[in-house]
């Protein structure tokens, strides 16, 4: 396989291509005129209360992955391509994907926009300021944060307890020194000295809010509904209470409408919300899927990380809420991915391993094994590099007839929508599932917990911290321990300690505190060492990001 990106990054790729105006982007959707507000001439805002009911909705794939590696997975890059190859093949096909954020734009991992030739354009926009709706989505946290310390400084009527204010503020940067801080110093003039923090804005409620809310009266209450802190005596305080629910409605209005781009292959995108799946829900807009339902004969979405944490939730949470049923899915590695979690170092990864790659191959049958729980028939798509040798890609074949699931190899980095041609033929024959949920949220947030922990990571046992346990009882309290969970876990492992790769099973999950999400109409389960505010590694990806004198952004992967 030859690598005819060698010298080409991905954002040169990208300005090298002609986009086609976002106008006849959405005539090929069969979005009409009046549905379109446009943000320049390659992209657009969509009115979805002015698209056209179809008859029936289109099939639902969900594009999930195995547990992630540093070596990357490109699972998005796959689901790009595979919207590319239908397409090609005749097939009206809508991907729906999220926005990426400018944390990890700035410091990791990269953005989440594709990559090579099987990429969603303008790459440079969307990775960086987009439409503006993460922007919308902190302004709007910060608007109440303030609210809510205005309201306390002007005498309190509430009776809001400063030290039990929950509610915290939000920016799309990775950020460690503002995980925890006082606000309020200087005197009473300034306000009560106060205990709080930052989350990243993927991670906030209201970006769980966008994704969920199914049309404008829905968000207006679903923000009226958040949880911001405590009285004195310990009851909820809301954002009625405080009648912040109408402001924050008119800074998130906009950025409720989903975004409008396209694959370099010219398949109409929807890329709109963009919560974490290790710290959030993982999914992008209902609004954005039921429209790529509405308007093409397939949709394909994706779910963040592995079947664990995005692909368990979009079916729990997403699927629950939106009413959705998912048709088909596929479930993205690598030969590298595989060799990773069978010991082999990052650096050693271009070497033939057969050894390695046989044991590894755990984790992948286990993300198998969890997608099938939910009645869904998964193909296994291996997202192909210059260095898998034949040997390697034998013993995947061999292995995908002996574990018998359908399996299809991947060149979408280097040939586009024309490397996946096959795994869409193969798709297309396993369209039939029915899905369905784990577990039924009536029974109690701690069976639901206990259900995933079992059923989808293979722990033996759930442990609660003190506050964990004070938690609970406070959900069962106020009404709230029949919503669903998000649970909050390394991505790097079915476990909760990211250094154990593979498969393993028979650990404990430790839940150390749960915080209820009453906008979004779920409960966050933090495990381990996980954390809401990311933090910038060693080199960060904005050392190598810069503007040419032409203006042209450079070092953008």
């Amino acid at each position: 396989m030859e690598d005819m990106t060698k010298h080409l990054s991905d954002v040169e790729i990208a300005q090298a291509h002609q986009l086609q105006p976002i106008a006849d982007i959405a005539a090929t959707a069969g979005i009409p005129a009046e549905a379109l507000i446009p943000y320049g001439t390659t992209k657009a805002k969509v009115d979805v209360t002015k698209l056209p009911a179809p008859d029936k909705p289109g099939k639902l794939v969900l594009v999930t992955g195995v547990s992630p590696t540093p070596a990357g997975e490109g699972k998005s890059t796959v689901l790009i391509g595979l919207t590319d190859a239908l397409n090609r093949m005749g097939k009206k096909s809508i991907v729906a994907i999220r926005e990426p954020s400018q944390g990890p734009v700035m410091g990791l991992k990269g953005g989440a926009a594709g990559g090579g030739f099987a990429q969603i354009v303008p790459m440079e926009d969307i990775n960086l300021h987009f439409t503006g709706d993460f922007h919308a989505i902190a302004a709007a946290t910060n608007t109440l944060a303030a609210l809510i310390d205005n309201h306390i400084h002007q005498g309190n009527a509430l009776n809001i307890n400063a030290n039990k204010v929950t509610w915290q503020r939000c920016m799309d940067v990775n950020d460690r020194a503002l995980r925890n801080i006082v606000t309020g110093l200087g005197g009473a003039v300034n306000g009560a000295a106060t205990e709080t923090g930052f989350t990243i804005t993927a991670a906030s409620e209201i970006m769980a809010i966008l994704g969920l809310a199914t049309d404008l009266a829905d968000l207006k209450a679903r923000l009226g509904a958040i949880t911001i802190g405590y009285t004195f005596d310990d009851k909820p305080v809301t954002a009625d209470d405080l009648e912040a629910a109408g402001a924050l409605t008119a800074i998130m209005r906009d950025a409720l409408l989903p975004n409008l781009v396209q694959t370099l292959g010219g398949a109409p995108a929807f890329v709109h919300g963009g919560p974490f799946a290790n710290i959030a829900h993982g999914c992008n807009t209902l609004l954005a899927t039921q429209a790529a339902m509405n308007l093409g004969e397939i949709a394909l979405t994706e779910a963040g990380f592995g079947s664990d944490l995005g692909g368990e939730k979009f079916l729990d949470i997403k699927a629950r809420f939106g009413d959705l049923n998912v048709d088909g899915a596929v479930v993205v590695a690598t030969i590298r991915s595989q060799k990773y979690n069978g010991g082999v170092a990052r650096e050693d990864l271009q070497e033939e391993n057969l050894d390695a790659l046989a044991a590894g191959i755990k984790n992948l049958e286990r993300h198998v094994e969890n997608i099938r729980k939910f009645g869904i028939k998964p193909v296994v798509a291996v997202n192909l590099f210059h260095s898998d040798t034949e040997a390697e890609r034998d013993f995947m074949r061999q292995w995908a007839a002996d574990f018998d699931v359908a399996y299809e190899e991947a060149d979408v980095f280097t040939q586009g929508g024309a490397g996946a041609e096959k795994l869409a033929q193969t798709l297309l024959d396993h369209l039939d599932g029915t899905s369905t949920q784990l577990y039924d949220p009536a029974e109690g947030v701690e069976a639901s917990i206990e259900t995933i922990a079992q059923e989808i990571y293979r722990a033996s046992d759930v442990q609660y911290s003190k506050k964990a346990l004070k938690d609970l009882q406070y959900l069962k309290d106020n009404g709230w321990d029949t919503m669903p969970v998000v649970i909050s876990k390394t991505q790097y492992s079915f476990s909760d300690d990211p250094s154990e790769l593979g498969a393993p099973e028979g650990h404990t999950l430790h839940i150390r505190e749960i915080i209820p999400r009453t906008g979004a109409g779920f409960n966050v389960v933090l495990t381990g060492d996980v954390m809401t505010m990311p933090g910038l590694p060693k080199t960060p990806a904005a050392n190598t990001i810069d503007v040419n004198d032409a203006g042209q952004i450079t070092g953008l992967f």
